[in-house]
């Protein structure tokens, strides 16, 4: 996953990110914990929280994709696979919680063959 590729007029746009994943811009909008307004208003899409919460998710897609050979199987982890360690919550739900760095750390850390 290029991040660039979900890039339009120098915002993350839900609807290519959508369609990366086959799914909708509301199912994205709820993975993330926002509204479906926060991804089809315009100023809400450009809102600070809004862009962290896409870059978030795509920063941490991007990390675990290689891992799993596609980006919907990357999606479907981030979304349903519980993180030793974390309480049981998924990456969906942490991001979710504003704990998206300590998702990527553990990535990070997997990744350098510390075990969870």
């Amino acid at each position: 996953m290029n991040l660039a590729d979900y890039a339009e007029d120098g915002f993350f746009a839900p609807r290519k990110v959508a369609v990366e994943l086959r799914t909708t811009s509301d199912e994205v909008a709820r993975t993330l914990g926002l509204s479906k307004d926060a991804l089809q208003r315009t100023s809400r899409l450009q809102a600070p929280r809004t862009q962290q919460r896409l870059r978030q998710m795509l920063e941490i897609l991007n990390r675990v994709e290689p891992r799993f050979g596609s980006p919907l199987v990357a999606y479907a982890w981030y979304r349903s696979e519980p993180i030793p360690g974390f309480g049981g919550l998924t990456p969906m739900q942490l991001v979710r919680d504003g704990r998206a760095d300590e998702v990527m750390t553990f990535i990070d850390a997997v990744d350098a063959g510390v075990h969870a």
